[in-house]
């Protein structure tokens, strides 16, 4: 018997060892398109989850980890797109603080392109973008989040002109 539950509890560890090692190689947050103003001081991100559940953005800081002026996030739809702003007042894009936004499961940018391309894309897809003001030109995003209860760290490179 005392064999039977070792066995049982080794199991259980392999899975848990495996899943971990799985969604720490398996990046679940993605990024598309980056679009920014002339001087690179906004820029906007599409962001997207290719995992299996919400994940759950902690902090965005730029480039050599300075945390940005503003930082919002934008909840809209592939048929609409995204809108770079500094002054975050275009309501109609879902412009919302960050913390109060959890990334849905199958929204990777990719996708939503596909989509797009193959016409079956529609206002109930949800589309995200880190928008992020800053007052020097922004050559990276560092992206924290936890997904599953796991952190996970992910750099956006903006290229720059």
């Amino acid at each position: 018997m005392k064999k039977f539950i070792l066995i049982i509890a080794l199991s259980i560890i392999l899975v848990f060892a495996g899943l971990y090692s799985f969604l720490k190689i398996n990046s679940p947050l993605v990024s598309g398109t980056v679009g920014s103003t002339q001087d690179n001081k906004a820029v906007v991100v599409a962001i997207g989850n290719k995992g299996f559940g919400k994940l759950k953005i902690n902090e965005v800081l730029v480039n050599n980890y300075n945390e940005p002026i503003k930082l919002k996030i934008q909840v809209t739809n592939p048929l609409k797109g995204f809108v770079i702003s500094k002054t975050f007042d275009e309501k109609e894009f879902g412009i919302s603080n960050i913390d109060t936004i959890d990334i849905e499961s199958d929204t990777s940018p990719i996708t939503q392109l596909e989509k797009m391309n193959d016409g079956t894309a529609t206002i109930n897809d949800k589309s995200y973008g880190i928008s992020v003001v800053h007052n020097e030109p922004i050559e990276r995003l560092h992206i924290t989040y936890s997904h599953f209860g796991l952190k996970f760290e992910e750099t956006v490179s903006v290229n720059q002109p």
